[in-house]
Order: C-alpha cells, then structure tokens, then sequence
C-alpha cells in the first residue's frame, strides 16, 4: 500500500515503537475521548424517560441521537480527510457538548415532543467520531514513521487495540450512565458526558498526532469518492452492518429473555460478559501469526460466531445462555477487529477517515435498526422468535466474509495498482 506524500522518517525513528511516535498519553486521552459517544444515546433514553415517563418516547429520542450519528458521521469523514482533523473535531467537540449539557433543561421545558426529538437529533449530528478518527491518524503514523519491516504486525496491533477499545467503551458507557443516575440523578449522565465531551474531545482533537493524517492541501492526490463504493469496500460495510445487527440483535433479546425468567436488569449485565469476552479475544488477534491471513481468519471468526449465535437460540437456561454468550465473544470480537484491518488496508488514498466514519455509521445503524425490530418482535411475538435473530445476523456476516475470501485476491491486487487507492496502513 502507497503512504502519503511526506517526507520519509529516519532509520532511527522508523525503528521506534508506534507509542514513541503517539506519545504515552495518547490512547488513554482517546479512550476516554470515546466515552461521550457511548454514553449519549443510553443517557439520552435514561433522562427521557425518568423527566417524561414514557418508554415510547425514549426509545424514539434515542434512535433520533442514532440517526443523526449515521448522517453525520460520512459528513464528519469526509471534512476531515479534506480539511484535517483539529479544524473538524475542536468545534464538532465543543457543539456536542453544549447541546448535551442544554439537553436536560429541553426536556423539563420542551412541551413539543418534535422540539425533543430534533435536540436529540443535534446530539447525534455533533457526535465526535473519536475512534475512527483514531484509527485515521494510527494508520497514517504507520505508513509514514514505523519501518517496513514491523509495519504489518504493528498495524494488526493497532486495529486490535482500537476494536478492543471500541468494545470496552460501549460496555463502561452504559454502566458509567446506570451508576450516575442511580447515585446522583438522571439529568448526571448527561451532565458527565458534556463535561468529557468538552475536555477530552478537545484534548483528543488538539494532541499533536492529530498531525499525522494530511490535509488535502498537503497530499498529491486524493482517490473520489466513487472509490468508497466499490464493491471491495461494501463488502466489509455490509459485514459490519451485520455484526452491528448482531449487537443490537443480541441485547435486545436478551433483554427479552432475562425478563421472561423474571430478572431484566440481568440482561445487561450478561450482555457485558459478550462485551469483555469481545474485547479481550480482540486484543489476541495480535498475536495471530501473519501467515493466518485477513481473509481466511474472517471467515473463520464469522463461522465461529454463526454456529454460537444459532446455539444462543435454543439455549433454554440462564446458564446455558452465559456460557454461549462467552462463545459469541470469541467470534464476534476477532471479527470485528479483522473487518476493520482489511478496510484500513483499502481504504482509498486520503479516505481513511471517511472510510472508518462509514464503518462506524454502518455499525450504529445496524445496532439501532436491530434492537427496534427485535424488541417489536420480543414484544408482540415470541421471546423465542427474537432470540433467532443475532443468529440471522451472523450468517450475514458470514456470508460477506465468504464472499470476501472469494474475491479479495483480485481485489487486492488491482487496489495497489490504481493510483486513486492505497493508504498508509
């Protein structure tokens, strides 16, 4: 894959590890920057219903918060490949945050449920794309400072870290948003996601990495975006589609589930066993020897993940359940890490951050569309149907990493020899 055109670093330097090149504060600065995101929607759902009482109501408030994420997060993308990350996530930052911390008092006073729902939607629209501009700005320090010869396993190890944030975040935010409402109030949640949405959103946007990843100013070309359509690039956007209909798939049932054996404040917390089994089976992709190539551990992973979502449909018990939740997590974890690596190595030169915002959007929406379709079903159907449905989502991703397999050769193989493609992972 082709780097952008900087100037090449010195021996000295490219033999130095990616944490030299970031500097040690980094990853802490854009886990924590992540927290805003994963917390909005729960919290969003959280105050809606304790201020206004109606679960119908906050379900729709929060898929607003989802929708304007998937709207903006292409947006954001894009903007940032064009004009640089600080000039993007400094006032995105800043916006997200006054609108999360003006939200409580728009739901005490709002009597229009339109006016609600369009806040919500501005929350969603403002959403910092922390951890795929993180993913950006990691993959371009690769191809530009670290040596040739680390840079494959540097950059597994990379994308493995950033997956494992990704999941460890959505686990913490929620949890983050039930102990400040249950301890404080919940108007705190937002209140907590405001103020990090402030510091450290502004901390991520503003460290000096943010320098690593071009503006179009800077770079001898920039591929267009038609080269975001091509079917080796929707392949993985529909994959993570169906594992982000797997999340919301998941949850949702389970939810369902817990709530049939009469204890639904146990789903969540079953659901983080996936969560952190995830994460970590997401960090031990790093140590998958390169010869396992991307393609083949895809499908792998996506099969793994198929035969234990189909074994979670017929699961029966509790602790049936919980064991194969801990299977899900081998598959899904690895597989999201895997996904996320062959989109950094085709992302389209100067796309990196349009491509992970695209990904990031395509697994927000998912989630979302999912969890509504599965709680209808949960509701006015069977439990029984609902739990069917993260094993539906599998066999999606199962079958994109089929055709992956199938193709990627050529795809691959004509990616690095157009112009318009390549990136600096």
């Amino acid at each position: 894959m082709s780097a952008p055109a900087r100037p090449p670093a010195s021996p000295a330097v490219a033999h130095r590890s990616l944490i030299h090149h970031t500097g040690f504060w980094y990853f802490p600065v854009a886990f924590i920057a992540r927290l805003p995101f994963a917390m909005m929607t729960v919290g969003v759902l959280a105050i809606v219903v304790a201020e206004r009482g109606s679960v119908a109501l906050g379900g729709l408030t929060s898929a607003a918060v989802g929708l304007g994420v998937v709207v903006a997060g292409p947006v954001l993308g894009d903007l940032a490949d064009r004009f640089g990350q600080r000039r993007v996530l400094v006032p995105v930052g800043l916006a997200n945050g006054i609108l999360l911390a003006l939200f409580p008092l728009v739901v005490q006073a709002a009597s229009s449920e339109a006016l609600l729902l369009g806040a919500a939607a501005a929350i969603g629209l403002t959403g910092p794309q922390t951890a795929a501009m993180s993913r950006s700005r990691v993959m371009a320090l690769i191809g530009d400072r670290v040596h040739p010869t680390r840079r494959e396993r540097t950059f597994s190890r990379a994308m493995a870290y950033e997956s494992a944030a990704d999941e460890t975040a959505f686990v913490i935010g929620p949890f983050v948003v039930g102990v400040l409402a249950a301890l404080i109030a919940p108007w705190a949640p937002i209140a907590g996601a405001a103020l990090l949405s402030f510091v450290f959103v502004t901390a991520f946007a503003l460290h000096p990495t943010g320098r690593a990843v071009p503006e179009r100013s800077e770079r001898t070309a920039m591929a267009p975006f038609r080269e975001l359509l091509h079917p080796r690039m929707l392949v993985l956007v529909a994959a993570v589609f169906g594992v982000g209909l797997f999340f919301g798939s998941t949850l949702t049932s389970l939810t369902a589930f817990m709530e049939a054996q009469g204890a639904p404040e146990a789903g969540a917390l079953l659901y983080g066993v996936m969560g952190v089994g995830s994460a970590v089976l997401a960090l031990a992709v790093a140590v998958i020897p390169e010869r396992f190539v991307l393609r083949w551990r895809l499908v792998v992973f996506a099969a793994i993940l198929t035969a234990s979502a189909g074994a979670y449909s017929v699961g029966g018990s509790v602790q049936t359940v919980t064991l194969v939740l801990c299977l899900m997590g081998i598959g899904v974890g690895p597989s999201l890490v895997t996904l996320f690596s062959l989109a950094g190595h085709r992302a389209p030169r100067g796309r990196t951050a349009s491509t992970m915002t695209i990904l990031a959007s395509a697994l927000t929406l998912a989630q979302a569309l999912s969890s509504a379709v599965t709680g209808a079903v949960a509701e006015n159907d069977s439990v029984e149907t609902a739990l069917l449905f993260p094993a539906a989502a599998a066999l999606l991703v199962l079958a994109m990493a089929a055709v992956n397999a199938s193709w990627s050769k050529r795809w691959d193989a004509r990616s690095a020899l157009t112009p318009a493609a390549g990136t600096a992972a």
